[in-house]
């Protein structure tokens, strides 16, 4: 039997602050109404899809995102510290557009190498890559041969798939320009640490308009 486990990461649903493009990180802000329906239908998506455990970063908003999901399949999540957001320093709660009108050679120089250039007091990007790349190693090795739900947050996860998939960690905002909320991004870890990625941003729901 394999062995390979099967990574389903979801970014957490809208918050406040994502509504405006404002960065939120370890600051803990809830869902918008939008937010919730985004969890909901997660929800709706893992009582089809059946995975076999769900994991989520310690914040309130990936928490609240896996909710619905893990009623609907009757568990109770996992927690992993590890799978926290990023700590963005001097702009969380701010946009990246006003951080550049107050320190236009900062953001430009994080436009061009957000890993050489963080904005200041901000976690170190190769360290939270290495976090968040232990943390899903840790989700995978409790489920050899399973899928699992894991709820977390876009800059962490997109730092976590380059460092796995081999990618220059420079580079993870022109890769992987966001990931979508709610929606499903596929990785498969096998039992020798190799990854692969078997879909990104997939839609928990197809558009009915």
């Amino acid at each position: 039997m394999s062995t390979s486990t099967t990574l389903l990461l979801a970014r957490h649903g809208q918050t406040i602050w994502h509504a405006e493009n404002r960065y939120a990180g370890v600051s803990d802000i809830g869902l918008t109404d939008e937010g919730r329906a985004q969890a909901e239908a997660l929800g709706r998506w893992a009582a089809v899809h059946r995975p076999d455990a769900v994991w989520t970063s310690s914040l309130s908003r990936a928490i609240a995102t896996a909710d619905p999901a893990c009623r609907a399949l009757g568990v109770t999540p996992h927690r992993e510290p590890g799978l926290r957001e990023c700590d963005f320093g001097v702009v969380e709660g701010r946009t990246l557009a006003e951080f550049a009108a107050e320190v236009p050679d900062a953001a430009e120089a994080f436009r061009a190498d957000p890993v050489a250039f963080p904005f200041p007091g901000a976690e170190d990007p190769a360290a939270a890559a290495a976090r968040g790349t232990a943390a899903l190693r840790r989700v995978a090795a409790a489920h050899p041969g399973e899928r699992v739900l894991v709820v977390a947050h876009n800059t962490l996860l997109r730092l976590a798939l380059c460092a796995l998939l081999s990618i220059p960690l420079g580079e993870y905002r022109r890769v992987f320009p966001r990931l979508r909320n709610a929606a499903i991004t596929e990785l498969r870890l096998d039992e020798h640490g190799s990854a692969a990625l078997l879909s990104l941003n997939v839609p928990c729901e197809q558009d009915r308009s």
